[in-house]
């Protein structure tokens, strides 16, 4: 594969130009991981919004949620479980608490944490949304793949988990991010 020549996303006619210093094939190869993800993403959200009224990442929430020791999770642990930022998961759960799916609360251990909560009804909610969430799942991505490409995509997303940047939560990559425009 030459990147330099790598045309998705680009009209007929046109050449794709790589930023600087992203010429690379690892680079080419990214950049389609990250297509492929999104247009993934973009399905399965689609259908759990026309068929549950509920956004891929609002699942998300209830999902951790309902996973989570009495459905119960601080802000900071959701944020992390989603990949959310505080704000953004602050939101979600403002949203979700409006039409009664969780509550939220302080942390009773030290009165200081707020913690999100699911509440039966998001629970119930989650179980209506997940038959959705599956049937998409296995046709936007299982149904598309072999099982040697799931085995290597297996293997490959377990090296990432795993690797250096497995370590990075929203705490210390806002705290790193401090000063930064």
């Amino acid at each position: 594969m030459n990147p330099a020549t790598v045309t998705d996303g680009v009209r007929p006619g046109q050449i794709a130009q790589p930023w600087p210093g992203t010429c690379s094939e690892g680079h080419a190869v990214w950049r389609q991981y990250l297509r492929g993800q999104a247009t993934v993403a973009r399905a399965l959200e689609a259908d759990l919004l026309l068929e549950q009224r509920l956004s891929l990442a609002a699942y998300e929430v209830l999902a951790q949620l309902a996973e989570a020791p009495e459905r119960r999770l601080r802000m900071t642990e959701l944020a992390d479980a989603v990949l959310l930022s505080r704000s953004g998961v602050t939101r979600m759960v403002d949203r979700l608490e409006r039409v009664g799916l969780v509550t939220r609360g302080r942390v009773a251990e030290d009165g200081r944490g707020i913690a999100a909560t699911l509440t039966d009804r998001g629970l119930d909610q989650l179980h209506r949304a997940t038959a959705t969430h599956v049937a998409a799942i296995q046709r936007y991505f299982i149904d598309r793949l072999d099982e040697a490409d799931l085995r290597d995509l297996w293997r490959i997303s377990q090296r990432l988990a795993t690797g250096p940047a497995a370590s990075m939560t929203s705490q210390n990559v806002l705290g790193a991010a401090e000063g930064c425009a």
